[in-house]
């Protein structure tokens, strides 16, 4: 493998990770409550999916 001759700068460093960027996850709302839901998945909040039911809603358990 090749070894670089000298140090890469901050600079090229820093502009060539400029493009690494992230993207908000693309959702689709649930024909059944509306709510958003990642496509081609079951909905997180009734568990539907293409109007069959999957799975029972996953709802966030709060301890107090």
């Amino acid at each position: 493998m090749a070894l670089p001759k000298y140090k890469t700068s901050r600079a090229n460093t820093h502009s060539r990770r400029a493009n690494w960027k992230t993207k908000a996850a693309a959702t689709v709302t649930c024909t059944n409550c509306g709510a958003p839901a990642l496509p081609h998945m079951a909905c997180p909040s009734c568990g539907m999916y293409r109007g069959r039911m999957y799975r029972d809603a996953i709802r966030p358990q709060f301890s107090k």
